[in-house]
């Protein structure tokens, strides 16, 4: 099977260019022959991890010959480990379950074109894979553009709304900005490492080829680019705005593709990390305030989306957290659990909102007894992103604590804890005012979503509850185990002193979020009205005025330079070249008016000249 796991990839980008060119108007069978396909790269999938895990090998490598130039030549191909086996696994599922889910979510929307939504969420998928299995930066990095491209195609879908189109548009720059220094990153590291591929350049830096200071600036460089994906501060604000896409998008998105690929190129480039001075120490900080600072901006939303997109980028600040601490496997499982739980929470938003017809959570009330399955869904990814047991995230926020205590660095410890409580303050607030109460929305007639919508939720449901089980103790930690198998990333800050205190800290910080969600928003018997009117809600509500800042700043300063450049590329450049023209075409105009074509006319001014002449001679003379 692994000699086979070319295909994996192979299929959705096959199944894109059957839909593009020979079945758009075919909008279900586009639909579920893109299903089928994502469904059979997952158990391809499937087969490569077991295959993977039963043969004990470190890693499988395949390449073949792109370009040569003299000495230098450039390949293309895959590297299996238990690193992209696992990736492989997580983007498949999701992809295959959100694909699911819109043939029902999109199936009452009028003018949908059905043909072009799964064309371009399976060249999405595509590139997601291909940047997963590739083995040099090269691959990685055309895999990664075409990600950011097939995002702007998705976020801006419904191009005809405004909004969508901005969106789209400020994803695709503020990540092509952060991809500028991934560029560089990537030319610094032909440039002193003579090779692209990945264990090549591992091979360099065991063997101390490189300095460590080139090393730091090389993983400074690649984690730029991997910021902007992961949409960590302060490339942070693409994210939340990408909500202007469909629901199953903003699922993709969040839980398994472009966000998971800042984290995925972080670990894959580890090596360079470690051994870089400091370069893990500005990833691990950089992620701790990610976290503390979008669980803050995530209390106040009123949009379900929006709260969601927030409580993302928080969980991938907690992901950049544990890599810098060295809790290299504690990432990749929270970033494992989080894809469950977290796709499950946009579908079961979206389902919220194909019911109600509106993103508002105070729109919605008593959604409980009209949306059952919905319902409970969703409050299991709630249990399992606050880090309740036995829910998935609570044995993997747990691991990231845990290595971020092991660890000695206190601060980012401490802003976990502080980042955890208000993670459960604000997914239960949720909770109450969307599922709790009675329906506000007197207009509204909700109703639970179809089976297509509600099965792949109940799926990931499951996976919600269960995927934590894969490293615990009763099964012998064997995700930590196999993920850091042949690495040298596994790493002692992961099996530290204190595991007791760590999880009795982060089980009241749980519970006291869910508590404090419940007085206020449960049974009401706190009024916090009186904290709207304060300087501080109004900073958090207003996503501390970051967007208006950046267009104050950035944007309108540019957008007057660019004017500016116009003004005198219109009013001197093109004047001094067009007046030169209007110039010789004014002589020219003048000349012109003594060819009259008239013998007589020319036989009087050559008399008129040569008498000229004359006077001039004589008067000279």
């Amino acid at each position: 099977m692994i000699h086979n796991a070319w295909l994996i990839p192979v299929i959705p980008f096959i199944v894109f260019m059957i839909i593009t060119f020979f079945t758009k108007r075919f909008r279900n069978f586009s639909s579920w022959l893109s299903i089928s396909g994502m469904f059979a790269s997952f158990l391809m999938a499937c087969g490569v991890l077991r295959e993977l895990a039963i043969s004990g090998q470190g890693h499988y490598e395949f390449s073949l010959p792109w370009f040569k130039s003299g000495e230098f030549q450039m390949e293309m191909g895959m590297l299996i480990d238990p690193l992209s086996s696992i990736m492989l696994v997580v983007v498949t599922l999701v992809s295959t379950m959100v694909q699911l889910y819109s043939s029902g979510y999109l199936s009452t929307e009028k003018n949908i074109d059905f043909s072009r939504y799964y064309s371009f969420i399976s060249l999405f998928t595509f590139s997601m894979l291909g940047l997963v299995l590739a083995n040099n930066f090269v691959t990685i990095f055309a895999c990664w553009e075409l990600v950011g491209l097939c995002s702007y195609l998705l976020i801006g879908f419904w191009h005809h709304k405004p909004s969508a189109a901005a969106a789209a548009k400020k994803a695709f720059i503020i990540t092509r900005l952060a991809d500028a220094g991934f560029l560089i990153g990537i030319l610094c590291i032909g440039l002193y490492a003579g090779t692209f591929n990945f264990l090549n350049i591992e091979g360099l830096v065991h063997e101390g080829q490189i300095s460590p200071q080139i090393l730091t600036i090389m993983a400074i460089l690649i984690f730029l680019g991997a910021m902007g994906k992961s949409a960590q501060f302060p490339f942070h604000t693409w994210l939340p705005d990408a909500m202007e896409g469909p629901s199953p998008v903003s699922a993709l998105i969040h839980a398994a593709t472009m966000v998971a690929a800042g984290v995925y190129l972080v670990a894959r480039t580890y090596t360079l990390f470690d051994a870089g001075p400091n370069a893990l120490i500005v990833v691990g900080y950089v992620g701790g305030f990610t976290a503390l600072f979008a669980a803050s901006i995530g209390l106040c939303q009123n949009d379900i989306k929006r709260v969601l997109a927030y409580s993302t980028l928080s969980q991938l600040g907690y992901m950049m957290l544990a890599l810098g601490v060295g809790g290299f496997s504690a990432c990749m499982f929270h970033l494992t659990t989080h894809a469950f739980f977290k796709a499950l929470l946009f579908l079961a938003a979206g389902s919220v909102i194909h019911a109600m017809h509106s993103n508002d959570i105070w729109d919605a009330g008593g959604l409980r007894k009209k949306m059952p399955i919905t319902a409970t869904v969703f409050i299991i990814g709630s249990l399992a992103i606050a880090g309740v047991p036995p829910f998935a995230g609570f044995w993997s926020k747990e691991e990231v604590l845990m290595a971020a205590y092991s660890s000695g660095h206190m601060p980012l410890f401490i802003m976990g804890e502080i980042g955890a409580l208000m993670t459960a303050f604000y997914m239960f607030r949720l909770c109450f005012v969307t599922f709790g109460g009675e329906t506000r929305k007197q207009d509204a007639n909700p109703h639970e979503s179809p089976w297509v919508m509600t099965l792949p939720m109940c799926i990931l449901a499951f996976l919600a509850i269960t995927a934590g089980f894969i490293d615990s103790p009763w099964l012998n930690h064997w995700f930590r185990n196999f993920v850091c198998f042949n690495s040298g990333h596994a790493s002692p800050h992961e099996e530290g002193h204190g595991e007791h205190l760590v999880t009795i800290i982060s089980l009241s910080a749980a519970g006291l979020g869910i508590f404090g969600a419940w007085l206020v928003y449960g049974i009401k018997a706190v009024n916090l009205d009186f904290v709207k009117k304060t300087f501080i809600y109004k900073l958090i509500f207003n996503k501390y005025f970051f967007d208006e800042i950046y267009d104050a700043v950035i944007v309108k300063p540019f957008v007057g330079l660019t004017r500016g450049s116009v003004r005198f590329d219109q009013g001197v450049i093109d004047g001094m070249v067009n007046g030169v023209a209007n110039v010789t075409a004014g002589c020219g105009m003048l000349v012109r008016r003594i060819q009259t074509g008239l013998v007589q006319s020319y036989i009087l001014t050559m008399v008129v000249g040569i008498i000229v002449l004359l006077v001039i001679w004589m008067w000279g003379a």
